[in-house]
């Protein structure tokens, strides 16, 4: 017997979903769900796609709460808040406030800041551990912009060739 029973509306736009979705992840949920529907044993799709019968059984009760909406939405992913931000926004006003100052003002051994010497200038002064990339948005955000030296060779002078004995 099949775990899932679905109508003629239902089965078009799984296999709809199925051929058209970019999300893997849909694809895959379409896919245990029409071969839920077949009676295909949920061990065996289980298998087939890689996951657990647990998340199998969950993609099938998800499906039967959302069937009123469209597929898609009811095998889309839930909204998440991701990670809770570490600095708590106050980044941004330490570097600020330390940004034209000279490093070695401070006990570094640097004549000008990098993106990581302010991160270890903030682990070090204000216990605030942030990765490069933080210390980089930030940045970005005060509207800092560094001057990167420029590597040129010294253009030779018009007597030259005087002095080299020609």
């Amino acid at each position: 017997m099949a775990l899932l029973s679905l109508n003629a509306r239902q089965r078009a736009g799984l296999e709809d979903l199925l051929a058209h979705t970019p999300s893997a992840k849909e694809r895959c949920r379409a896919q245990a769900l029409l071969w839920s529907a077949e009676g295909v044993d949920v061990e065996a799709v289980a298998e087939l796609l890689g996951v657990t019968r647990q998340t199998v059984y969950n993609w099938v009760s998800r499906f039967r709460e959302r069937s009123a909406t469209d597929p898609s939405a009811a095998l889309r992913d839930a909204p998440r808040r991701g990670r809770p931000r570490t600095a708590g926004g106050t980044v941004d006003e330490l570097i600020a406030a330390v940004i034209d100052g000279d490093p070695r003002e401070l006990g570094y051994n640097s004549t000008a800041w990098t993106a990581h010497l302010l991160g270890r200038y903030l682990h070090d002064r204000h216990a605030i551990d942030v990765s490069d990339r933080t210390v980089g948005r930030a940045i970005d955000r005060l509207g800092i912009r560094w001057k990167r030296p420029r590597h040129e060779l010294a253009l030779r002078p018009k007597t030259w060739r005087q002095s080299k004995g020609g």
